[in-house]
């Protein structure tokens, strides 16, 4: 063999060796290797194709009642129906169209309280975390006087003086939900400041908003995504108890709190399906989105990287 041609060979078996892996094939590896945030996440794409598909999926309208079929069991009990799968309400309407139809008003009061909150905190916490000073004091003590009066009766205080909509649903789960983001992202930004790459952005003079954006966010946005998957649980969560409490979205459109609530008052007569359903719903949900949030950390947290 070519002595000459040893270093050229070896050369290029360590660029093979060295070739970094594409992004697609790092999300391939993970979700090989967690199994339970493939079952998340198809959970998840079958519930937005559900949200984004109701129209084409429900095979009755949410809405049409039918009092001489009030309470038909499933179909596959004695008495049940194929036309009504999941069985009907104590109105008679399809339990498994509101269910598709619900999960609409779920992943938008979820996904878009998340994504408001997210924001507001992220800007609060920027600023708190960088400036600090009475900046921080004064946004520190917002916070702590937010978290010392408990969720529900701040819920409830504000829908009792906005009213009950969806629009003032999600805006009482924004204020909710904007001190967790301002506190990750401050403790976050109290870190990253004091490295080398901001202090020689401050030292050649750029402006405050810049080093921020440019600088501070990209290095403390990961962990802000992973906290927002399981925001956006916790705001579904938060979402189907204040249905439940008819605090939430108003009748009839369909929710699945709102479901639960209606179907409660039937589960000691053994009428369990206009309840029990909704409540898999919400718990497979749930479930599902928290499984992700634990594929999205693998996936991004460098520590847990092999």
């Amino acid at each position: 063999m070519n002595e000459a041609s040893l270093p050229k060979f070896a050369g290029k078996t360590s660029a093979a060796e060295n070739r970094q892996p594409s992004h697609w094939s790092k999300i391939t590896r993970t979700l090989a290797r967690n199994r339970a945030g493939l079952f998340g996440l198809i959970i998840v794409m079958f519930v937005f194709l559900a949200a984004i598909g109701a129209p084409y999926l429900a095979p009755h309208d949410p809405l049409d009642q039918d009092l001489e079929l009030r309470l038909l069991p499933p179909a596959w009990m004695a008495d049940g129906n194929w036309s009504y799968p999941l069985g009907t309400d104590q109105l008679g309407r399809d339990i498994l169209s509101r269910i598709i139809y619900g999960s609409r008003v779920s992943l938008l009061v979820g996904f878009t309280s998340v994504g408001i909150a997210a924001i507001i905190g992220m800007a609060a916490g920027l600023l708190a975390g960088y400036q600090g000073g009475w900046i921080d004091d004064v946004i520190g003590r917002i916070i702590d006087i937010q978290l010392a009066i408990p969720y529900l009766l701040l819920a409830i205080t504000l829908v009792m003086i906005l009213g009950s909509s969806l629009r003032n649903l999600i805006l009482v789960l924004v204020i909710y939900g904007w001190t967790v983001y301002a506190r990750l992202i401050r403790g976050q930004t109290l870190s990253v400041r004091e490295r080398e790459f901001v202090m020689s952005a401050k030292t050649i003079g750029v402006s405050t908003s810049r080093i921020m954006l440019r600088h501070i966010l990209p290095n403390v946005i990961t962990p802000m995504i992973i906290l927002s998957t399981v925001e956006i649980a916790n705001m579904i969560t938060f979402e189907a108890g204040l249905s439940f409490l008819g605090l939430g979205v108003q009748p009839p459109t369909p929710s699945w709190g709102g479901m639960l609530a209606d179907g409660r008052d039937y589960i000691s007569a053994g009428i369990w399906w206009p309840a029990t359903f909704p409540g898999l719903a919400i718990s497979m949900t749930i479930l599902a989105i928290n499984l992700v949030g634990d594929w999205l950390r693998d996936l991004l947290d460098p520590r847990l990287q092999a």
